[in-house]
C-alpha cells in the first residue's frame, strides 16, 4: 500500500507544481487553494509512505514522478519544447524511478 500512496503523492506533486505556476505568485485564489491542498496531500502521502519505504528511495521516487509529470504537462499543455534530448532525459528519470522500486 505504501507504494501506491507514494505514486499518488508523486502525481500530486505535479498538481501542486502546476497550480503554483497558475497562481501567479499566489494572486489567484483557486490555483492558490489547489496548490495548498495538493501540497498538503502530497507531503502527507510521502510521509505515510516513508514509514515503510527507505528515505532515499521514497524521496527519489516522489521527486522523480513529480518531475516527469510536471515536465510532461509543460510539454503537452504549456508549449514547452519537445526535443529528443528532453524526452531521453525523462526516460532516464523514469528508468531510475523504476530501478529504485525494483531494487527495493
Amino acid at each position: 500500500m505504501a507504494w501506491v500512496v507514494l505514486i499518488v503523492a508523486g502525481v500530486l506533486e505535479t498538481v501542486w507544481a502546476v497550480a503554483l505556476e497558475a497562481s501567479k505568485g499566489f494572486t489567484r485564489l483557486v490555483p492558490s487553494v489547489v496548490f495548498g491542498v495538493g501540497l498538503v496531500l502530497s507531503m502527507g502521502g510521502l510521509a505515510y509512505a516513508m514509514k515503510s519505504i527507505p528515505l532515499g528511495t521514497g524521496y527519489a521516487v516522489w521527486v522523480g514522478i513529480g518531475a516527469i509529470g510536471t515536465a510532461l504537462y509543460g510539454m503537452a499543455v504549456m508549449g514547452d519544447a519537445v526535443t529528443a534530448a528532453r524526452v531521453t532525459c525523462l526516460v532516464l528519470i523514469l528508468g531510475g524511478v523504476v530501478g529504485l522500486k525494483v531494487l527495493h
